[in-house]
């Protein structure tokens, strides 16, 4: 966990300030089918926001714990991210993410190993999700900086 949490910790702050640097033409740029590359930010504040309720639900809630997915193209329309303040949008994606690193530091071991049950049936753990959550708020930001 702790390298996750260090690529984590790298991930926010080098990004906090790049994305309000970037010009509007270049965030709010569409290709038919596509998010912007503030959609994609907006994307990654609804992931944020609900991973967060999965990484603290599963410590009070009944085990195993099952993993629900959400309407991410509808989420990102119904929040009208590609609208929203560069500013304001970056200090949402931030906030949850500086919680989320919170919750992950203070996590204790053996409820890493919770099961969580996936909406096909299969079973990973809470350490799964927490560093695949890292890979991809990764994998988003390498879009977002391309």
């Amino acid at each position: 966990m702790e390298n996750a949490i260090i690529k984590f910790e790298l991930l926010l702050n080098e990004n906090a300030t790049y994305f309000p640097s970037l010009a509007s033409e270049i965030l709010e740029a569409k290709i038919p089918g596509k998010w912007s590359k503030k959609e994609v930010i907006g994307h990654l504040v609804d992931s944020g926001i609900h991973n967060l309720v999965r990484f603290t639900e599963i410590n009070y809630l009944e085990k195993p714990y099952h993993h629900r997915p959400y309407n991410q193209m509808d989420l990102v329309n119904l929040n009208q991210y590609q609208t929203m303040d560069i500013y304001d949008l970056t200090q949402l994606w931030l906030s949850i993410n500086r919680q989320i690193v919170r919750i992950m530091k203070s996590v204790d071991e053996k409820a890493l190993e919770y099961a969580i049950i996936l909406s096909d049936g299969s079973e990973i753990d809470l350490k799964f999700l927490m560093t695949d959550y890292v890979e991809h708020l990764e994998h988003h930001i390498h879009q977002i900086r391309s």
